[in-house]
């Protein structure tokens, strides 16, 4: 019984960090969009950081999503620089426990500085 309690919590434990990554992808052109406000030890310092964490909804049919980065007060150029995407392990189970339907989405994103 000991046995088989210590080999479900380990496969437990490898489903768990097995499914929390990052990925983070930066253009080498142009420069970030700069905030002097934000003061983090990170790898977004003095950048401004636009955050996205939602739950998207996609039917079992579909097999892509698509967000449109828009010019906005938070992203004047409309173009990105870095781009984060997170997953973790309750993103992970909810998309099994609704077969794929619903995914969470921990998105990070910096616009690039615009040009004058």
């Amino acid at each position: 019984m000991k046995n088989t309690t210590k080999i479900l919590t380990l496969i437990s434990m490898c489903l768990f960090f097995a499914s929390c990554y990052s990925v983070r992808l930066r253009s080498i052109n142009g420069a970030p969009q700069p905030d002097p406000l934000m003061l983090g030890d990170d790898y977004y310092r003095g950048m401004e950081v636009v955050t996205l964490d939602t739950v998207i909804k996609i039917d079992i049919t579909s097999k892509d999503f698509t967000y449109l980065i828009k010019e906005t007060d938070k992203c004047k150029s409309g173009k990105l620089h870095t781009v984060e995407f997170k997953n973790t392990f309750g993103g992970s189970l909810l998309s099994l426990v609704t077969f794929g339907r619903k995914r969470k989405m921990k998105v990070k994103y910096v616009c690039m500085k615009p040009t004058n």
